[in-house]
């Protein structure tokens, strides 16, 4: 590995390896800080860093934005920019920083989502992260096991933010169709609810189980599909009530209940009233 720089005090631990052998991808240095408030850093850098925030606050500053940060986030600087960063006066924080350069940096960074567009980053996993960087202090004798070691916790690193990535992005797909199947459902009730639908019909419209239909329901809208259901009838069937002389026994029907009696049973549970007793106050 060739000769390194390591440096150890009650606040800051700094390593780097001054011959750097890969082409790919390289360590320029690491290290651990606990900042004095409003400790802060401008220099423009030739290679890419990563500060990531094990406690304490900060803000960092780049491209006419400025992003406040705490405890589990990190922010990426990229080559070549200008830039700047401050601990907090009354939480300032302690972070690692790994800087590394490569013509495969970029490429990987990219599987961590992490780009001149999105800088920003959030990992709970700081317990991993601060491991790959505190072995790598302890790998700073000068043998070529340790080079290659030094090598791996470098990718082992990166592999970290990247699958944090692919669980963040699961998380949003998750989301997202969620959100799909919840749109879905209330499309098809608002389609059919003249009918008596159930909602193992609702269900099966949309490709999903009644226990999974339940759970996005209870929590997007805090309530049961067939409560939201129910609720869908029912407001049509007041609607009705106060705006025209149907038949209650026809308003019924139109609202998915071929059974006025229990039509009036689920009405009075909602308005506390009958059906007739309510159109009676219009």
């Amino acid at each position: 590995m060739g000769e390194c720089n390591y440096f150890q005090d009650e606040t800051v631990t700094y390593f780097e390896p001054l011959n750097k052998q890969s082409f790919d991808l390289f360590l320029c240095f690491c290290g651990i800080e606990a900042c004095p408030p409003r400790h802060s850093y401008d220099k423009v850098r030739s290679q890419y860093l990563i500060h990531y925030i094990l406690d304490g606050e900060g803000t960092y500053k780049v491209n006419d934005k400025t992003y406040h940060l705490k405890k589990n986030q990190g922010f990426l600087i990229t080559p070549e920019t200008q830039h700047s960063y401050q601990a907090d006066e009354q939480n300032p924080w302690t972070y690692i920083w790994i800087g590394f350069n490569g013509v495969k940096a970029a490429h990987y960074l990219n599987y961590a989502n992490l780009n001149k567009e999105n800088l920003i980053f959030e990992c709970q996993d700081s317990a991993s992260l601060y491991n790959c960087v505190k072995k790598m202090f302890e790998l700073n004798a000068d043998t070529p096991s340790n080079e290659l070691e030094i090598q791996s916790l470098l990718y082992l690193f990166l592999s970290k933010l990247a699958s944090n990535n692919a669980n963040i992005d699961l998380k949003h797909r998750s989301k997202v169709a969620a959100e799909g199947y919840l749109e879905q459902s209330i499309e098809f009730i608002n389609n059919y609810y003249m009918k008596p639908i159930k909602i193992n019909d609702i269900a099966s419209y949309i490709g999903v189980n009644r226990s999974y239909l339940t759970s996005i329901f209870k929590q997007k809208l805090n309530i049961s599909p067939q409560e939201f259901l129910m609720n869908f009838r029912m407001e049509k069937a007041s609607h009705q009530l106060m705006n025209s002389n149907q038949p209650i026994n026809e308003i019924a029907k139109s609202v998915g209940y071929p059974d006025p009696f229990a039509f009036s049973k689920v009405f009075r549970k909602i308005y506390g009233k009958s059906p007739k007793q309510y159109r009676e106050t219009k």
